[in-house]
């Protein structure tokens, strides 16, 4: 019996581990894969206070580090249900964990476009957060695949500082809102190919070129420093959606305190409703529903 089970080895999972450890609460965290989340993806991290720069996976190592010296269990396996009640179970692969409270900080993944060597060559010229990794690609070329408002919202940031912006989109038009677009038409330096989509991907151990395929089915190649993907992230809330509130997007519906419409259970992270999506922000998730749920341990 846990008082606190942490459902995910991210930033936010393990930030929540350490403030309930902090607190003196037993705590567990499950995790399925790698503990680290999607920051261990990129190689050089310069956004994180305190650091001027540190790898994805020295962040993680540090905070692994830092929860198990603290004292809190790890177990590495796949959460497959929650089952609610006074007290929750927690049914998993590799057997069920019961807790008074747990913490779901499972993350969103970014959607891929599904070419072959996408994984391998993400972090060597494939990202996914201009705020991230635009600074690597000062007064180069770069592409961006997608053309909603997160796509030209990386696009925009990427234009002051690259040298060159393709924007990639597989419609006829931009389905960003309208103020956005305006303002990436006043960028000289960015270009929107329309109707055409990313066909593959050239480089064997870093991204040099993609190939691309228009509405007609004519090809062309394109030399780039680097490509942001941003089509979309996908939460993995669908195990939870029989205890939990999801919003229309898959996201788990909760206040800035973590606290879901069930009781004794909290979320933290990129899983959740919320606006921004960055490391600091999903450590600070971590700690905010982690005092969250030590004040309901300590009134229940």
């Amino acid at each position: 019996m846990y008082d606190i089970i942490i459902i995910g080895g991210g930033p936010a999972g393990l930030t929540a581990a350490v403030y309930s450890r902090r607190a003196n609460k037993s705590v567990l965290v499950i995790e399925k894969s790698t503990f680290g989340g999607q920051i261990t993806f990129s190689p050089k991290v310069e956004n994180i206070p305190g650091f001027l720069s540190l790898s994805g996976n020295e962040f993680a190592e540090k905070l692994v580090e830092q929860v198990i010296s603290l004292g809190a269990d790890v177990e590495m396996c796949e959460v497959t249900k929650i089952i609610d009640g006074d007290v929750k179970t927690v049914v998993t692969d590799g057997g069920n964990f019961e807790g008074r409270a747990v913490i779901i900080a499972t993350g969103a993944k970014h959607r891929l476009l599904g070419l072959e060597n996408e994984e391998k060559l993400i972090g060597n010229g494939i990202s996914f957060c201009a705020v991230c990794d635009g600074a690597f690609y000062k007064d180069k070329t770069v592409a961006v695949i997608g053309g909603g408002n997160s796509a030209i919202v990386e696009t925009l940031l990427l234009a002051d500082l690259a040298k060159k912006v393709y924007v990639i989109q597989n419609l006829e038009m931009l389905t960003a809102e309208q103020k956005l677009i305006e303002q990436l038409n006043s960028k000289p330096n960015v270009e929107v190919i329309y109707s055409t989509v990313v066909s593959s991907l050239i480089g064997d151990t870093e991204l040099s070129a993609i190939r691309l395929k228009n509405q007609n089915g004519e090809s062309s190649e394109l030399k780039i420093d680097g490509m942001f993907v941003a089509i979309g992230l996908v939460p993995q809330n669908e195990i939870f959606s029989e205890v939990l509130e999801l919003d229309e997007h898959g996201y788990i519906s909760a206040f800035e305190d973590g606290i879901t419409n069930a009781k004794g259970i909290f979320v933290a992270g990129d899983c959740r409703t919320k606006k921004v999506r960055q490391v600091t922000t999903a450590c600070s998730d971590g700690a905010v529903a982690a005092i969250a749920a030590t004040d309901y341990l300590d009134n229940n």
